[in-house]
């Protein structure tokens, strides 16, 4: 489970789009885009129906299609210069065929009649299906009406930052640096912009659409004075918000990061050992989200890799915490109208003052699991099977104010930006704390480095035992078993009673 927060086109890409007949056709830059995904314009409704109806005579107990088109730019700036430009574009189909609780998945970039009845016919052929053959001949009843969730969408791609508009922020971004940073080596800005539209049928009737808008924005700097070294970046992400890079208060980033690197340079190496530690909001919630929420997924449950798989109705967690996972919240990197099943998000609280309320499950984990679908089958694109995977994960407010954990403790480590780690298979996860500061009767003390925070969910859970009241989010990206997908990660300030701090 790779970690969160690694490092990270413009209307002259939208050269392509789906025909009525499922082929390609030429559009013009800056033109609206033709038929696309809408069944409204299109024969796709009529053609997946005939594709499902074959899978489901074969003898499948359901078949899914997720069709998407993507349009992405990625772009970056070392010192004063643009380095890399990454425009990509695609569009595919998955289809996957569920026969008992086995599953069969083949994708393609064939959109023809022909090509999808290849891809079907190969998925089949993994559950040992056949078209034609003898096998029990299953009902379809035909799609239900489509759920349009991309309806006032269409022009999102359109109104994204040109090419032109990005390099200038980002260019702004590095000069910045240069001007409020001292001792800089490396001067980074990154932008990337994610478009997708997407179309799932299945043979329960699903029918849904969707498109999507991501966009991320970045500054990094390497400091270093002879022996000293401080590496810090900043990552910010929304969805859904075309002009967000054009509100971005690039001097308050430059002004942010530069800050925190003078303050690093210079700071001494921690003492490690077992301590109490108070960590920040937003992205201090890349621990939770990493240890304990992909737990939470019945991914886990069907590998048999997570402890908490028997232990719903169970306290795993001190009674300060209450956590919840949804896709719901505007703007935030991981908000989704619908997943990549074509369920409409929704809200879910995984733990509640303490006890396990639930598990995150998709259409897979729903059928091996018995654990009810929750809106979070999530894939990368077209090229993966969906899988149950997190949306805005996050540590819910408590009452308390920061300064309150951080008085409660006469020696501990306050962790204010966290960097990246690594994460064990049932929950076991070292990190790095990107800014740290010790503290020392009550009161914040001199920074420090170098600092690496150990444990394990289930024996750290039970050890947050204050949560603040100034609950925040941050963008990032998860990789797992359906890909990299964008996530939110979040929490209030939490105090941690004790856990170990490596050290230098």
């Amino acid at each position: 489970m790779p970690g969160l927060g690694r490092a990270l086109l413009c209307s002259v890409l939208h050269n392509q789009s789906l025909s009525q007949a499922g082929g390609l056709v030429a559009s013009h830059p800056g033109q609206r885009q033709d038929v696309g995904l809408d069944p409204g314009q299109s024969q796709w409704r009529q053609r997946l129906e005939s594709l499902l109806a074959e899978g489901r005579k074969a003898g499948a107990d359901l078949v899914e299609v997720f069709l998407e088109r993507t349009d992405h730019i990625g772009v970056l700036a070392e010192h004063d210069t643009i380095t890399s430009v990454s425009p990509a574009f695609g569009m595919g189909a998955g289809i996957r065929v569920f026969n008992g609780h086995r599953d069969g998945f083949v994708s393609t970039n064939d959109l023809s009649d022909a090509g999808l009845l290849l891809a079907l016919d190969q998925a089949l052929a993994m559950l040992n299906l056949e078209r034609h053959s003898a096998a029990a001949l299953q009902a379809f009843d035909g799609l239900q009406p489509l759920r349009d969730f991309a309806a006032g969408k269409e022009a999102w791609l359109l109104e994204s930052p040109d090419l032109a508009t990005s390099t200038a922020f980002l260019l702004q971004g590095t000069d910045r640096l240069q001007h409020h940073g001292k001792h800089l080596d490396v001067r980074r800005g990154s932008y990337s912009r994610d478009w997708q539209e997407v179309l799932v049928a299945a043979s329960d009737g699903t029918f849904a659409r969707d498109i999507r808008l991501h966009q991320s924005s970045g500054l990094s700097v390497l400091a270093a004075d002879g022996e000293h070294r401080a590496s810090i970046g900043r990552r910010y992400g929304s969805t859904d918000r075309p002009r967000d890079l054009q509100e971005w208060d690039v001097d308050a980033s430059a002004q942010e990061v530069c800050t925190s690197a003078a303050t690093m340079l210079y700071a001494k190496y921690v003492d490690g050992g077992q301590m109490p530690v108070v960590m920040a909001n937003r992205f201090g919630g890349v621990i939770f989200h990493e240890a304990c929420g992909h737990l939470l997924e019945t991914t886990q449950v069907e590998r048999g890799t997570t402890p908490f798989a028997e232990k719903v109705g169970e306290t795993i967690a001190h009674p300060a915490v209450t956590a919840i996972d949804e896709g719901l919240s505007n703007g935030a990197f991981g908000s989704i109208a619908m997943d990549d099943e074509g369920m409409e998000s929704q809200r879910t609280v995984l733990i509640e003052n303490g006890v396990l309320k639930r598990f995150l499950s998709d259409r897979a984990g729903e059928m091996r699991t018995g654990h009810a679908r929750t809106g979070s089958g999530r894939r990368q694109s077209h090229g993966f099977a969906a899988a149950s995977r997190m949306r805005n994960t996050y540590i819910a407010a408590g009452p308390h104010k920061p300064d309150d954990l951080i008085r409660s403790i006469d020696q501990g480590l306050y962790c204010k930006s966290m960097g990246g780690g690594s994460v064990g298979a049932t929950g076991q996860f070292n990190f790095s704390v990107e800014e740290g500061y010790l503290i020392e009767n009550g009161q914040l003390g001199a920074p420090v480095k170098g600092a690496t925070l150990i444990g394990e969910a289930k024996e750290v859970m039970p050890r947050i035992s204050m949560c603040a009241d100034d609950l925040d989010l941050a963008a990032g990206y998860c990789g797992s078993v359906s890909g990299s997908i964008f996530v939110t990660v979040g929490q209030p300030h939490i105090k941690v009673d004790s856990i170990t701090v490596g050290g230098r």
